[in-house]
């Protein structure tokens, strides 16, 4: 595995070709090992691995908490080399149900507020709202990180799950890094109107869901059992039919990767990565045998032969089910 890097677009920070993205490692997807979790983001570090990615909801602080102790506890040359980036902005109740967004400037300051404490750090390199709060213009809510970057808490402004329109108007308020987005074999949506967008405007992507939350993975089975805390469980591409006509996308893939000698999960980010140098897929490994096998995905070469093969075995519209519940793809400016 040789680590290359990749930059934000025209204006934001190089960051490694891979980066880690935490959230499942505080509770979306069952129960997590803290000691492993750390060990992750370490051996991440390790190996070159420098965008660590969060939201300041995930786990209510739980995540941001353990990635200062994460990077506390690592070598002083590798924390120095850590960009954080962090989504802000999903409301929640102490029971964990989601209860909307709030882009407005003076909650955008207090959140940063809150995640700086949490992380232990005196600047976000890569700050952005997670979704598009409807009752607040997105000029305000990016003006407001921009001030923040003019103070010096923020080094960089990103989106998230933002469609076009939306782009275009955070970007004529002020320099926009990357966008963040679901972006795999499974989910093309981006390539529609975002991706060509993104591109005139020299905003990269960092696409997260390039294993479709380990559907396309190669790890499961028909009769895999999701934990009721597992976010998996209620998923419509969990689900009944839609999952077994899933999992036969996934033997598809399967036989492409023998082929390769490399393994389902592997040629599913390459794929991802190569889709241009303008998108940074982020890995949800949570343990570092499965960081291990993302990692290796840098050395998979994909010919034109290959990635005929892929859209054969997985076409753009072949996934059965959506990525979110209806309730919140509704919340989804980038499916409008």
């Amino acid at each position: 595995m040789t680590m290359h890097t990749r930059t934000l677009g025209t204006t934001g920070p190089q960051v490694s070709a891979l980066g880690l993205g935490c959230m499942g490692m505080s509770g979306m997807y069952g129960d997590a090992d803290r000691d492993e979790s750390i060990a992750t983001i370490h051996a991440a570090l390790e190996a070159g691995v420098t965008l660590l990615d969060t939201g300041d909801f995930y786990g209510m602080g739980h995540n941001e908490l353990l990635i200062n102790e994460a990077l506390r506890t690592a070598p002083a040359a590798l924390r120095d080399n850590a960009l954080i980036s962090v989504k802000f902005g999903a409301l929640r109740g102490p029971d964990g149900a989601w209860a909307g967004f709030d882009g407005r400037p003076a909650a955008v300051k207090n959140y940063a507020a809150y995640s700086l404490q949490r992380l232990g750090v005196d600047h976000i390199d890569i700050y952005r709202p997670s979704r598009l709060d409807p009752d607040v213009p997105i000029e305000e809510t990016v003006g407001a990180i921009a001030e923040l970057v003019e103070k010096g808490y923020v080094r960089h402004i990103g989106l998230s799950e933002v469609g076009a329109d939306t782009i275009r108007r955070a970007a004529a308020t002020a320099p926009i890094a990357d966008l963040q987005i679901e972006y795999a074999l499974v989910s093309r949506g981006p390539e529609r109107d975002i991706l060509p967008t993104t591109r005139e405007l020299g905003i990269a992507i960092t696409a997260y869901g390039v294993l479709s939350r380990g559907l396309i993975s190669g790890h499961f089975s028909p009769d895999q059992q999701f934990a009721a805390n597992d976010w998996r469980a209620h998923s419509p591409r969990f689900q009944g039919d839609n999952y077994r006509h899933n999992l036969t996308l996934v033997e598809a893939l399967r036989k492409i990767a023998e082929h390769k000698g490399v393994t389902v999960a592997q040629i599913a980010i390459a794929w991802v990565l190569s889709r241009g140098k303008d998108i940074v897929p982020l890995v949800g490994a949570r343990t570092r045998e499965r960081l291990a096998e993302s990692l290796g995905a840098l050395d998979v070469t994909l010919d034109q032969a290959d990635l005929d093969a892929l859209d054969e075995a997985v076409p753009a519209d072949a996934v059965a089910g959506t990525r979110y519940a209806a309730e919140q793809m509704a919340m989804l400016d980038s499916e409008r």
